[in-house]
């Protein structure tokens, strides 16, 4: 009998791709698993770890430790670490939780299948060698099926002074346009049209292998593949933006009026601290551009507070970039120090905690009242909406301006008969703090 595996995925979208990928290799070997269960089924679980800033590394490091409490009470026979906490810091892991049985990086878990299959398979006294799982595309097993993360890129050439994701990923490796292009039409095949085009850094897409930056021509062949509805960017780099994908996001009315650009800060202080390679004029200006090439466009970024040397002068000056930038969707956190990059060996993290906190709280209240003003903008207006789910007396959707999971919703009361997956126009009634409430357009 073969084991039944839970799979619980920490961290980005990123990630979610590689446990997508890994749900397919134990599909197509033939094994029964469960992605992010409310409680366990299996008696093997495979957690894949984040390790980007210090609260998701305790995060996943908590999760762990539940799993070993399952494990010493007898309802898990094995536990399975893989992704970029475990990338990073195996050695420590394998000496302070002696109980976790595997663990993988962010890139060798590959093996994963084939080697359970060889451990049971010598359980068993079987000699017999193991066949290596197929990876055919599946379609997206983490939603409902009409929409999928699509992983352009692995890597990042960036040397930004406080991101630890060059240290765990490597340099940037781009996957050929061949590959991607052909990955969607085969989920299109299978029901899939709506695409999260994702990277560590989108822009710098393609300069390995073509040596110049092909996202571009690569958002305009995917927009050229029948059954496409939508394509939205994420993780774009504000240095060096290659200006030619404005107009493949404005000509093509397929490619979301979206694009989520994490700018950092806006300080010259802070920027040249951060190693960003931008100033706040360029930055001031790339923005504008955008506003003025893609007319409605959707801007996401995020933002971070108390990087070393910040001055309460920075951090005004960023309240009133945020201000006057008046972002759609932003996010926000606070510096925290990680291990081996350029700011925790040559900075003093010199901010204290609470103070991060204050100027982060303060930071977001600016950030509400410029949210709750532009959604109320949109009362009155007819939208496209895709319906993602159904929640008791409510069927809940997205505007082409909302990437799942992480920004607004569209709730449309539950009498009206809609199916999942399917797009439909939508008229704005009211809005509540980040939900928009609608009704189906006539």
């Amino acid at each position: 009998m073969k084991h039944i595996i839970d799979i619980i995925t920490m961290g980005c979208s990123k990630n979610l791709v590689d446990s997508e990928q890994l749900m397919r290799r134990f599909a197509a070997a033939g094994y029964e698993f469960y992605h992010n269960p409310e409680e366990l089924h299996g008696d093997i679980a495979v957690i894949n770890t984040c390790g980007f800033i210090g609260d998701a590394k305790e995060e996943s490091v908590n999760e762990i430790c539940n799993l070993v409490e399952l494990k010493s009470d007898g309802l898990l026979n094995q536990i399975i670490v893989m992704g970029c906490l475990s990338e990073r810091y195996r050695k420590e892991l394998e000496e302070e939780i002696p109980e976790i049985d595997h663990m993988y990086g962010k890139f060798d878990w590959t093996t994963m299948v084939e080697d359970l299959q060889a451990e049971d398979a010598q359980a068993a006294g079987n000699a017999t060698e193991t066949e290596a799982a197929e990876t055919t595309t599946l379609p997206a097993l983490h939603s409902t099926g009409h929409y999928a993360y699509i992983k352009i890129s692995e890597g990042c050439n960036r040397k930004c002074a406080y991101c630890a994701i060059p240290l765990i990923t490597g340099r940037h490796k781009s996957r050929t346009m061949e590959d991607i292009c052909n990955e969607i039409r085969e989920l299109v095949a299978q029901g899939v049209h709506e695409f999260q085009i994702i990277a560590q850094e989108l822009t710098f897409y393609g300069i390995d292998l073509y040596k110049e930056q092909k996202i571009a021509e690569l958002v305009e062949c995917i927009a050229a593949i029948p059954g496409v509805e939508w394509i939205r960017l994420h993780y774009a780099y504000p240095a060096q933006f290659p200006m030619d994908l404005l107009r493949v996001i404005r000509e093509n009315d397929n490619v979301c009026k979206y694009l989520d650009i994490a700018l950092q800060h806006i300080s010259d202080n802070v920027l040249t601290r951060m190693q960003r390679h931008i100033t706040k004029q360029e930055t001031i200006e790339l923005l504008e551009r955008m506003r003025q090439e893609v007319p409605g466009i959707c801007i996401r970024t995020t933002l971070m507070v108390g990087f070393p040397g910040e001055t309460e002068e920075d951090f005004e000056e960023l309240l009133e970039f945020t201000r006057q930038a008046k972002f759609d969707r932003m996010g926000a956190f606070a510096y925290s120090e990680e291990d081996d990059t350029y700011a925790a060996i040559n900075y003093t993290d010199d901010i204290s905690d609470e103070v991060k906190q204050t100027r982060l709280d303060r930071l977001m209240q600016v950030q509400q009242q410029i949210s709750a003003g532009l959604l109320e903008r949109l009362v009155g207006t007819t939208q496209r909406i895709i319906i993602d789910r159904r929640e008791g007396d409510w069927f809940v959707g997205r505007t082409q301006y909302d990437s799942p999971d992480v920004d607004c919703e569209v709730l449309i009361p539950a009498d009206a008969e809609l199916q999942i997956g399917h797009f439909y126009n939508a008229l704005i009634n009211r809005t509540e703090e980040f939900d928009l409430y609608a009704e189906i357009a006539e």
